[in-house]
């Protein structure tokens, strides 16, 4: 049970990475292009920011934070 939600997991934060740095890139990008004069999407960005990115962030620091202490805890109870 406990593998089986381990790879769950690991499978959500490897697509949640994926989704951050996607959403990093395309905010490079726009930024870039905001500074030339070409749109290329900063302000749906920042419209995306509240119920996307900032979600995304947030999930990928608990799930790694729960990722660590699980196996911290699975450790402490194969030693003894």
């Amino acid at each position: 049970m406990k593998e089986k939600f381990l790879n769950w997991l690991n499978l959500v934060l490897v697509v949640d990475v994926f989704l951050v740095l996607l959403g990093f890139g395309w905010l490079a990008i726009a930024v870039i292009g905001k500074a030339s004069g070409v749109p290329l999407g900063l302000d749906l960005w920042y419209k995306l920011w509240q119920p996307v990115f900032n979600p995304a962030i947030g999930i990928l620091i608990a799930g790694a934070l729960l990722n660590g202490f699980i196996n911290w805890i699975s450790q402490k109870f194969q030693s003894n």
